[in-house]
This record gives C-alpha cells, structure tokens and sequence, in this order.
C-alpha cells in the first residue's frame, strides 16, 4: 500500500490572488487527518492552504473554527459511501458487508491519508480542547446511530432476526469500522482489511431455527 505523505510545506508570503476556499479546507483537511489536531501547527496550516496568517484568520477564523469545518467537509464526502451502502436497495447483511467493503477500500486509497479522520480524533485532549473531543464523539454517534437506524428498519422488514439488540450490533459495526481504519492507519492492506470485514461478518445474529 502506497502511504499518502503531505507535501513539503512552505510558508506563504501572503494569500495569492486566486485563492480558492474549497480547495484551501481541503488541504486543511487532509493535514488534520494526517497529523490530527495537535499535530498540526499554525504554521503547517498557513503554508499547506498557501495563505498568509491575516488571511487565516480572515477566512476561518481561529484553528479550532478551522477543525470544525474540517471535519464537516470530511463527513460530508464519507457521507456519501458510508450512507449509500448502508441504505442500498438490499437486505440488511448484504448493506452491512458492502459498507465495510467500502470502508476497507477508503481507509486504504492511496490519494487520501489512510484511516479515518474521525474514528480517533480528539479522544486524548487537553480539558481546554473539550469541545473538539465532545464534536467528535457526535459524529462517531452519528454514524453508529444511523447503523442502529437500519437494523431496526432490517427487523421490521423481517430480514434481521425480531429478538435482535439493534444498539448492541451497531456498536459492534461500530466499533469494527474504527478498528479497520486503525488498522489501516498502522499499514494494513486492503486485502487485509478484507479479511478482518469477512470474519467480522460472522458475527451477524443468524435467523432462529
């Protein structure tokens, strides 16, 4: 697996002239899932966006606001495969292992840092960065939420045993989905990664006898 590594950084004399704000969060959100909040530095910031500080500061604010918006703009591109998989036209097995077939393909992509920005963002801070911590841990209860959503949409289709604990096997997914991007993250191959998904999948609650 080829490891996605941030470009050389440079600082920036002042915002250029083309400056687009899109693209600058984007660079911004693909230091903070590299480097993770704390490790990345003010500086590393201004030369990876190509703005000067003024023009940090004009355009978003402080660091944390930055992060925020960050990790916003990483949801809503995960969105888009996590919530498409989960809620395809299939039954509710099928919709689990096609999400976490996705995952191990997007942990691993080869343009993008591996992992996951948020499974593991912001668990170890400093009180004064409370906040950050209490962002992310909505966004993982979002996504385990939406999880539980289908399992007891699964239920009421008749596809997913009635006696089923729909909090309980979403936590389980859950937490399966963040090991994979952890996984990912200290080097793990998509193949891999594919292996870890298919015993994984062994755990779903078989439809009584």
């Amino acid at each position: 697996m080829t490891t996605y590594e941030a470009k050389p950084l440079r600082r920036p004399r002042g915002r250029p002239k083309n400056f687009d704000r899109s693209v600058a969060l984007q660079q911004a959100m693909k230091l903070f899932w590299e480097r993770g909040y704390e490790g990345t530095s003010f500086d590393d910031l201004t030369a990876a966006m190509g703005i000067s500080a003024s023009s940090f500061y004009n355009s978003f604010g402080s660091k944390e606001r930055l992060y925020q918006e960050a990790a916003q703009a990483y949801m809503a591109g995960a969105s888009q495969w996590f919530i498409g998989e989960l809620n395809a036209d299939a039954d509710t097995k099928t919709a689990f292992h096609r999400l976490l077939t996705a995952a191990a393909c997007e942990f691993t992509r080869t343009d993008l840092p591996s992992g996951c920005m948020i499974s593991l963002a912001c668990t170890q801070v400093p009180p004064a960065l409370a906040c950050l911590r209490d962002a992310m841990a909505a966004h993982r209860r979002t996504a385990q939420s939406a999880m539980a959503a289908r399992i007891r949409r699964g239920i009421d289709d008749g596809d997913v045993p009635q006696d089923t604990g729909a909090e309980a096997l979403a936590a389980f997914f859950s937490t399966l989905s963040r090991g994979l991007a952890v996984q990912a993250r200290d080097g793990a191959s998509r193949e891999q990664l594919q292996e870890i998904v298919e015993l994984g999948m062994r755990a779903w609650p078989a439809a009584a006898t």
